[in-house]
This record gives C-alpha cells, sequence and structure tokens, in this order.
C-alpha cells in the first residue's frame, strides 16, 4: 500500500521535463541579484558600485536571525542598485552586476568530518534556504526549540511540470545522499526518510538500490498535495501536528531534495548557494528542459534562449507551479534562491472561465487535505465578517489550491482566503 493523507486532488501531471537532464543554462550580461530571497529581512548590502565580485563573492549580509546571506552568482563588475519587482509582486533593492563571461569563483573553505556546529554555521554562512519555493532561512528551521527524531525529504514533488528535484535524485544521488546525512548530525536523529511520488520510479529504485540502512525510502500515493508538510508528515509517520502547530511539535523537521543538496555542496565543496536547479516548461517555448539556472536571470532572457521557433502566444507565465505558484505581471522579474520553476502557458493551458455563483455543492470541503470549509470561508469574506472566517480554521489553510482547483464553479477561494489572513492580521482579530 502506497502511504498518503485523506482528500487532496489530481492534476494532470505534465511532467514533460522528466526525462530532460540538468544542462548549465547561458547567462546575460548582466544579472539582477534581490537582497531579499528568503522568508525575513532582507540583506544589507557589502558591496559598492565599481566592485569587482566573484561567483560567490557576498553581497548581501543577512540582517538578522530570520535572513540568509547573498552571493552574486557571476564574475564581474557591480553596476547598480535598483528597486526592481519580485516573483510576489513587492519591491526590493536588486545589485545589478555586469557579467564579465569568466565566471571565477570564490569558495568558502571546505569542512571535512564537521562537527554538528560547524554544519549548521555553514548552512547559515552560505545563505542556504528551502529550496522547495517557501525559502525561510534553513538555519533556523534547523534549530527547533522542541526535540525532534524525524527527518523527512520531500521528495513528491507533487506540483505539476515540476521536475527538476527528481532530475537532482537521478544525477546527484551520493551527494544528496550525503546532504541528507549532514542534516541528520545538525538534527542529532538517527532516522531519516525520503517520500518520493510513485511516479517516479526510476528515482525510487535507483536509492533503494544504494542499501541505505539510517535513510528509508517511502513510496507515496501520486497525489496532490503530497509534498505539503502535514500532509507528508502524516502520510509517513502517520503523527498529527496540531491546528497552529509546526512539525517540530511532533517531533519531525522536513527538508527538501534541493536543500540537502545545496548542503552537501556548501560544507563538503564549500559552494555558497548562487544557483539553483530549475525546470522551464509550457507550451508557449520549444526549448523545455531542466536548467542550471544563476540567480539574476530575467525571465524575458529566460523566454528568449528557450522560445526556439514556437508561434505560440504566451497568456500566463507562472513562477513555481501551477497549483501554489505566482502569475508574474512583468518579464523583468529575476530568478531568486526559490524559483523552482518558470512556464510559459498557452490559452488552452490555463482557466480562463468567469467565476459563477457558488452552488454549494461543497466539492472544495471534500478535498481540503487541511479538512476546511472553503465555501464558508470564501462566505464570511465577502461580507467582511473575518472573526467567522478566524472561526472557520482560515489561519490553517496551507493554501494548495485544490479547493480552486475542483470548483464546478471557478470561485477564486485562495485569493479570497489569502484577503482573509491578510485582514485578520491587519485588523489584529484573535
Amino acid at each position: 500500500m502506497l502511504k498518503t493523507f485523506r482528500n487532496g486532488v489530481h492534476p494532470i501531471g505534465r511532467k514533460d521535463t522528466a526525462d530532460m537532464p540538468l544542462q548549465e543554462f547561458t547567462t546575460p550580461d548582466t544579472v539582477s541579484i534581490s537582497l531579499q530571497q528568503h522568508i525575513g529581512a532582507p540583506c544589507d548590502p557589502v558591496v559598492d558600485i565599481g566592485d569587482m565580485v566573484k561567483a560567490g563573492t557576498l553581497i548581501g549580509s543577512a540582517h538578522g536571525f530570520v535572513s540568509a546571506n547573498i552571493y552574486s552568482s557571476v564574475s564581474g563588475r557591480v553596476k547598480a542598485f535598483e528597486q526592481r519587482e519580485t516573483a510576489l509582486g513587492n519591491k526590493t533593492t536588486h545589485i545589478v552586476i555586469e557579467n564579465d563571461h569568466k565566471y571565477e569563483e570564490e569558495t568558502l573553505e571546505k569542512l571535512e568530518n564537521p562537527t554538528k556546529e560547524q554544519i549548521l554555521a555553514r548552512i547559515t554562512e552560505a545563505g542556504i534556504v528551502g529550496m522547495g519555493g517557501a525559502t525561510f532561512p534553513t538555519h533556523v528551521k534547523f534549530m527547533p526549540k522542541a526535540p525532534v527524531d524525524t527527518l523527512i525529504i520531500n521528495g513528491a514533488e507533487c506540483e505539476p511540470f515540476i521536475t527538476c528535484d527528481y532530475r537532482l535524485l537521478l544525477e546527484k544521488t551520493d551527494e544528496f545522499i550525503e546532504g541528507v546525512r549532514l542534516i541528520k548530525k545538525v538534527l542529532g536523529v538517527e532516522k531519516a526518510y525520503i517520500g518520493i511520488e510513485n511516479n517516479k520510479k526510476p528515482a525510487i529504485d535507483l536509492l533503494k538500490s544504494k542499501n541505505l540502512q539510517d535513510i528509508e525510502v517511502v513510496p507515496l500515493k501520486v497525489k496532490y498535495p503530497q509534498g505539503a508538510e502535514k500532509q507528508l508528515i502524516y502520510a509517513i509517520t502517520k503523527r498529527k501536528v496540531p491546528a497552529g502547530g509546526l512539525p517540530m511539535d511532533v517531533g519531525c523537521v522536513v527538508s527538501n531534495v534541493h536543500t540537502a543538496f545545496s548542503t552537501y555542496e556548501a560544507v563538503i565543496l564549500g559552494k555558497p548557494l548562487y544557483m539553483r536547479a530549475m525546470t522551464v516548461s509550457g507550451n508557449a517555448i520549444e526549448k523545455k528542459g531542466n536548467y542550471w539556472m544563476r540567480n539574476g536571470v530575467t525571465v524575458e532572457y529566460i523566454y528568449e534562449n528557450t522560445k526556439g521557433n514556437s508561434e505560440n502566444e504566451i497568456r500566463k507565465i507562472i513562477s513555481g507551479g501551477p497549483m501554489m505558484g505566482f502569475a508574474l505581471d512583468s518579464m523583468q522579474i529575476a530568478t531568486a534562491k526559490g524559483s523552482s520553476s518558470i512556464l510559459f502557458l498557452t490559452e488552452k493551458e490555463i482557466n480562463i472561465a468567469s467565476p459563477t455563483a457558488c452552488i454549494n455543492c461543497a466539492t472544495c470541503a471534500s478535498v481540503c487535505p487541511m479538512h476546511l470549509m472553503p465555501m464558508f470561508i470564501e462566505r464570511a469574506t465577502q461580507h467582511g465578517e473575518y472573526d467567522v472566517a478566524l472561526k472557520y480554521g482560515v489561519m490553517n489553510c496551507i493554501e494548495c489550491g485544490s479547493c480552486a482547483y475542483s470548483c464546478p464553479a471557478k470561485r477564486p477561494l485562495v485569493q479570497t482566503i489569502k484577503l482573509a489572513k491578510k485582514e485578520i492580521k491587519k485588523r489584529g482579530i484573535k
């Protein structure tokens, strides 16, 4: 029996790039690197206009505990500081660097047989964040305030289109495993689990062939959102994270495949985080694939170098997956640490139907992995009754989009829920 959780949906996978190996993506003459590529405080710049940098030179220093260092992704000259829009829609300071195309590198000291303290310090120094899209600073997550006994690596990659973690598991298997063991050492746990959806059989079989004694590979049912933290924890351990709680409340820490790989690179190779694996897909381009992408590359440049001979019109560009990603309103937005994919979608690939009135069918409630009632939350929000939305558990929503995906009336449920959360916090409703 494949392990899973209750409810959820089954969107079409669209994993067209699953068999496409990672290849390095060309880099433009200038890159624009945001000083806030993580949850928490933006970095303080530590370079000036005119400074020469290398790939791996620190250009933004973490400001406070919940923050993460930023490094140059190319060698060249600091050209400017600009206020630019990010995928989240807010404007932050970007450091613009002229690429000399030499790609000279600056690395940190390689660590041999490091202690847990040295590993944690290196994760902090290298600016590693959650690479699945959440971008929470990893060193904070790896310092839980409650005892933990279980590490779970999220290899589900349940969002449609995205296959970059799958390629890492196939192409960087030993490095990934070493990264998992480094994380285990930091947390002081004996056992780790890697949860992988069963549509990635080659990765499951390859990892199982390693005969790992301290790491168990757990095949999961193909279902969305199998990779959500609380759902993944329940599927693998049957532990239930309480409402408003965190994984550490049930003795777990959940990390991502790419985060483990980046930990290996930072500790063993001394390479800070300035490049990542990314899926580029959608039927508006010809050259779909999985690429090693440096931070600071604009969506426009990616499109120009993947469009090929495609004559299909772009109707929507998404950063991340189609279920939880963000629609972009500008092609000048640049890639960052959390950019798992960029999707160039045609009209046939998106939902352009206008919403109609809710018919009270409760389909949204039947698929909600958090067992909420989105239709009641939406109704309360529409009437400005945010205290009622709070009573219906709106703050427990993980914004996975299962409700909106399944709604026959095409109600904008996730957007409404986000509005309710924003207003509840703004008004201090308890």
